[in-house]
């Protein structure tokens, strides 16, 4: 196994125990050699994305390939919508994440699992001057509790960034980082992300339940919806 593959089966070891068992999750790397998009997913990219964007939308969709065949199933385009979203071909929920390092892809049949949200950041502290829109006053005063303040805002950006994929499936809703107020479980490594607002069919005081870690080089975070109605 090369250096490179060993990093990238260290992070995904790290993200596996986030999701059930039923999620089929796969990486790739952006900054190695992905296999090119389907010409359909080729086709939603800019005709002038620089190569950095061109690599990591590769290694993103790579990793949906892979994630689908874990599921038994032949690679398909997943395309991208009028909203910028990706559109998974019937039958499927899922979620690509990538950063400049590592790009992963989960996937579930659609059922029991209506949402699924992946993000990955690199493990830096969150710039001070972002905090005021990224985090409420009282996710601002529940930081300055916290033995490494950056960081775990750094946690708290992505992991909005984890639930709102997870939700938009359902909600097809734009909203801010406003949008949902996060509260934690450190020893879990658990959180819930309670929206602010009505979202239909989300109320306003519903949460969506996440997961996050951090190793490898990585801060990440997944967030799933099952069993709605």
């Amino acid at each position: 196994m090369t250096e490179d593959n060993s990093k990238l089966a260290e992070r995904l070891a790290l993200v596996r125990p986030l999701f059930a068992a039923d999620a089929a999750l796969a990486g790739a790397d952006p900054l190695g050699s992905p296999p090119a998009p389907l010409a359909a997913e080729a086709a939603g990219l800019s005709p002038n994305a620089v190569e950095k964007r061109r690599n990591e939308f590769a290694a993103g969709r790579a990793a949906v390939h892979q994630a689908m065949q874990q599921l038994g199933l032949p690679p398909a385009p997943v395309q991208v919508g009028s909203d910028r979203a990706p559109v998974w071909p019937e039958g499927l929920v899922g979620s690509i994440t990538h950063t400049k390092s590592c790009a992963m892809a989960v996937l579930a049949r659609a059922g029991e699992v209506q949402g699924l949200g992946i993000d990955l950041e690199e493990d830096t502290p969150l710039k001070d001057e972002l905090l005021p829109a990224i985090c409420s006053e009282r996710e601002q005063a529940w930081l300055r509790r916290q033995d490494n303040p950056g960081q775990m805002a750094k946690v708290v950006f992505s992991a909005k960034e984890a639930a709102y994929k997870a939700q938009y499936t359902l909600s097809r809703a734009f909203y801010g980082f406003d949008g949902m107020e996060l509260e934690f479980d450190l020893a879990a490594g658990a959180y819930q992300a309670f929206f602010t607002a009505d979202r239909p069919p989300f109320a306003r005081g519903e949460a969506v339940g996440g997961r996050f870690a951090v190793g490898a080089g990585l801060i990440i975070t997944t967030a799933e919806i099952r069993g709605r109605g």
